[in-house]
């Protein structure tokens, strides 16, 4: 008889406290619900101690509420700027790689470019080829200079004027170093 009862005590507690963290309660109201501050004086007001105590543990409780809601707060704007965050990274990403893309297509369209003015150097008379690279910044005329053929430049250096000859050569040389 003593067993059943306690088997129908333990059935009629907890199925409704099974039940309630089957389906994900929050169980506190039960336990708030059964052991208020007022429940816990209910015996004790005329000790100091006890009255001291529970206004304390209220006091913290609340301390605990409002750092709780403060914390729920900064996760919110945290994770807020994140998000902003990571959208500002995801622009800059598409930004960077539509300049990298243009730099690529203009350094691209500039060699194309140099390529075509070395093949009309290549085909040029070397005499001709020098009147208009005396003419031209000695940088640029360097880089022209350093990419027709070897045989066309030999002869192009060769018609050009012995000071600007070495202008140029000194420019070919000093590109040469810059690049390494």
């Amino acid at each position: 008889m003593r067993r059943s009862a306690l088997m129908m005590l333990t059935l009629a507690f907890g199925l409704p406290a099974g039940a309630a963290i089957w389906q994900g309660a929050d169980l506190s109201r039960f336990f708030a619900a059964s052991a208020s501050s007022g429940d816990l004086l209910s015996g004790c007001s005329d000790v100091p101690e006890a009255v001291a105590l529970a206004t304390e543990l209220r006091d913290r409780a609340l301390r605990i509420e409002r750092y709780m809601e403060v914390l729920d707060t900064r996760k919110a704007e945290i994770a807020k700027a994140e998000a902003a965050l990571r959208a500002r990274a995801t622009e800059l990403s598409q930004q960077k790689s539509g300049i990298q893309s243009r730099r690529t297509g203009a350094s691209q369209a500039v060699r194309e470019d140099i390529d075509r003015l070395v093949a009309v150097y290549d085909q040029m008379k070397p005499a001709e080829a020098a009147a208009v690279l005396t003419n031209l910044p000695p940088d640029f005329a360097a880089e022209i200079l350093m990419r027709v053929q070897p045989e066309t430049g030999a002869r192009i250096i060769a018609s050009v004027e012995p000071r600007q000859a070495a202008l140029l050569t000194a420019q070919m040389g000093a590109r040469s170093v810059r690049k390494d």
